[in-house]
């Protein structure tokens, strides 16, 4: 890929898949991308307990136990799945398809499910306190009018 070269991503939603409740953030990286039964060893189940207002859940990976809690992304965010667009062409000696710019979306999720290994989930982990920077962010990008800079006084 070469610095400068356009990316395009398609966000068309039709007949994209709901993922909800099947997104996981975990504590680890799994350096391989092949195919694998997650679903078959990968058993996330409820605990009936909540702490501080989030609903525990557990699982086990790779024989260590993970304490987890699913959120919703806050009002007006969705997630999304993004993969390499097929080019509906064979691949030429010139352009092949793992150099391509262009990406689609391949489904949509609301809520996402945070794992910790070595504490309870909290009010407090660094994965939910990120959503806070939404905030500040939509703050700092908000038009401010002239009514706004007339109402506030700097001491100096």
């Amino acid at each position: 890929m070469e610095k400068g070269t356009p990316i395009t991503i398609d966000l068309k939603r039709d007949g994209v898949q709901d993922l909800s409740g099947h997104v996981h953030q975990l504590p680890c990286c799994v350096k391989s991308t092949a195919p694998a039964s997650v679903s078959h060893y990968f058993k996330p189940k409820s605990t009936g307990i909540e702490v501080e207002g989030l609903p525990l859940e557990e699982a086990y990976f790779r024989g260590r136990k993970l304490d987890g809690a699913t959120i919703g992304l806050p009002d007006g965010y969705c997630g999304f799945v993004l993969g390499k667009k097929s080019l509906g062409r064979k691949k030429s000696s010139d352009i092949s398809e793992d150099n391509s710019n262009s990406w689609e979306m391949k489904a949509t999720f609301q809520k996402v499910t945070y794992w910790n290994h070595d504490c309870l989930p909290s009010q407090n982990d660094d994965f939910l306190r990120a959503f806070h920077w939404l905030t500040v962010a939509k703050a700092l990008h908000n038009p401010v009018t002239p009514e706004d800079l007339a109402s506030t006084s700097f001491a100096l």
